[in-house]
């Protein structure tokens, strides 16, 4: 459980540092850029201290990463425009979980107690309060219909991605690998990154064949705005692929992912705190009182059987 609230604290921590760097380089050198940093670091660490492409498990974190940080990403940058970002990461998060844990259990065969669904229900209650848009609130875009079957693809792309997760963790179990440590939650992430990095460099490969590439962003021509950038990128790079993905890893290799995805979903939650601190962005009070709901939720669900 510690695993999955550090996943959740660097997402969030992630969260300021991709706006920084999407503003500085654009969505595409963001996206890559942190890819790139994020495969060098946990790869660098997977073939010294790691397994690197050694274990049992490999061909599962491979697709796992095609759908999670390929076909989830796709969705996730599909839905922003059309949703908005709270509609967008309300459907992300709170449809991940379930998908997920209801999958495990066809699949793999995983039961959650009555306590453990009622506390994850009741994390993704105080997330769905915090995001959900009202009259007072409304989303900052247009919001289209084509737009909820992105989100769906996010959800699916998250839970689905969380779940061959799992059955990669089973198979290096049945193999004799030892999986309760960081180093095989790193390992894990290093391949699902490799593998996302792979499907979206495909993905705009294509898209530059099909000359539908986005708009390359400006030049910045003061060196130290430059640099500026650089650094954003690379922080984009650690604080979400490399150690919050690396942690959702650890997490996912010792705990079922019906527990895990609520508690990552509190991403946006603690988030609020963070772009208070660095940005000075001051939450509303209904963002307050859900984060309240959800971390009672939280503190509920590590304790519940």
């Amino acid at each position: 459980m510690l695993a999955s609230f550090l996943a959740a604290f660097f997402f969030a921590l992630n969260a300021t540092c991709a706006s920084h760097s999407v503003r500085a380089s654009g969505s595409l050198r963001a996206n890559l850029g942190r890819l790139l940093v994020a495969c060098a670091a946990l790869g660098l660490f997977a073939h010294t201290l790691g397994h690197g492409f050694t274990s049992a498990s490999v061909p599962w974190f491979l697709l796992s990463g095609v759908i999670g940080m390929g076909l989830g990403d796709l969705g996730v940058y599909g839905a922003l425009p059309l949703l908005g970002s709270r509609l967008t990461v309300l459907m992300t998060q709170c449809l991940a979980a379930p998908i997920a844990a209801a999958g495990e259990w066809l699949w793999l065969g995983t039961r959650l107690t009555p306590a453990q669904i009622l506390w994850g229900l009741v994390i993704l209650a105080g997330v769905a309060v915090a995001l959900l848009p009202s009259k007072a609130s409304p989303p900052r875009v247009k919001v289209k219909p084509v737009g909820f079957l992105f989100g769906l693809l996010a959800a699916a792309g998250q839970g689905f991605g969380a779940l061959v997760s799992r059955k990669g963790v089973d198979v290096a179990v049945a193999a004799g690998e030892s999986t309760h440590h960081a180093t095989f939650g790193l390992t894990a992430a290093y391949h699902r990154i490799f593998a996302g990095l792979v499907f979206t460099a495909a993905w705009f490969l294509f898209l530059r064949a099909l000359r539908r590439l986005p708009a390359a962003p400006a030049t910045i021509p003061d060196p130290a705005a430059r640099r500026r950038a650089r650094l954003w990128i690379l922080a984009n790079g650690c604080a979400g692929p490399v150690l919050g993905v690396g942690c959702y890893q650890w997490a996912l290799a010792t705990t079922p992912s019906g527990l895990v995805l609520p508690i990552a979903a509190t991403t946006p939650l603690l988030a609020l705190p963070i772009a208070f601190w660095l940005e000075g962005d001051r939450p509303t009070r209904r963002a307050l009182g859900g984060g309240v709901i959800a971390v009672a939720g939280c503190i509920a669900l590590t304790l519940a059987k």
